[in-house]
């Protein structure tokens, strides 16, 4: 199962029980919840895609002299 899988049950998990709450502000807070891990979801699909190499940059400064 992927990170963007694990997202997606999250946000299904918030939505059910948004369904079930009676509390219409908890209700609401559940469902921004559930919206924000459906944009994590797609988020990490993304990156899951990209192709990122890192490479640590030389270091150019040199070296202070001891005293």
């Amino acid at each position: 199962m992927t990170s963007g899988d694990h997202y997606r049950a999250k946000a299904a998990e918030l939505r059910a029980r948004s369904r079930r709450e009676a509390d219409p502000s908890l209700r609401a807070e559940l469902e921004g919840l559930a919206a924000g891990f459906a944009r994590l979801a797609r988020q990490a699909d993304l990156n899951s895609q990209a192709d990122i190499t890192y490479e640590t940059p030389p270091n150019d400064r040199k070296p202070e002299l001891e005293p």
